[in-house]
């Protein structure tokens, strides 16, 4: 087969519809201009451990609950702290065995017509994603919405994306591996819109 046409024939096969070069797009939301783009602002708070009960088989149990619960679309983070995009990648929290969550309120540019839109992040450790209130999980599931592993990428897709269209993104941050006790601390390797066909 001549050299020319191999290649043509190859770039057919490596080359998707979409963009000129076949890849997704990628909205950074760890700069101020992704987030711009999107009108979002991230804001970030601790979670707290508190004493609870648990009735099992008829008793109360003693154990844990954990406050805020902010994965609801319309919890009210108006009061919480207000973070910078390019200060993701700052450790947060207090360390050890500790929780927290980031938030943040996007609407989808004009340039997602058409296309599959996916939320990813990497938490450091590891990381649960709510979409407008929702926690969608099931048996065996890796990653997605719920902890894949040790700073392992959660990617969510967006349901029915369109320009102009809002979603509420909330990410339940956790250290780990917890039965270590860690000394480091809870921040997001990335966080990004991924814009593909």
């Amino acid at each position: 087969m001549p050299l020319t046409l191999l290649l043509a024939w190859t770039l057919r096969i490596v080359s998707l519809p979409g963009t000129p070069t076949g890849e997704a797009i990628r909205i950074d939301l760890a700069t101020r201009e992704g987030v711009e783009k999107v009108q979002g602002q991230w804001r970030f708070h601790d979670v707290q451990l508190v004493p609870a009960t648990n009735t099992v088989d008829g008793q109360e149990l003693p154990t844990f609950d954990y406050q805020p619960k902010a994965g609801a679309a319309d919890f009210d983070d108006s009061d919480w702290e207000v973070i910078d995009p390019t200060t993701l990648g700052q450790r947060r929290g207090p360390g050890k065995i500790c929780f927290a969550w980031y938030r943040i309120r996007i609407t989808l540019p004009p340039e997602v017509e058409g296309k599959r839109v996916a939320f990813v992040t990497t938490v450091d450790d590891y990381g649960e994603i709510w979409v407008d209130g929702k926690l969608p999980f099931k048996e065996g599931q890796s990653g997605g919405t719920v902890a894949a592993g040790f700073n392992v990428p959660n990617r969510v897709e967006l349901p029915d994306p369109m320009p102009g269209k809002t979603y509420q993104i909330a990410i339940f941050a956790i250290n780990g591996p917890i039965s270590v006790v860690p000394s480091n601390r809870i921040f997001l390797r990335n966080a990004y819109l991924e814009i593909g066909p």
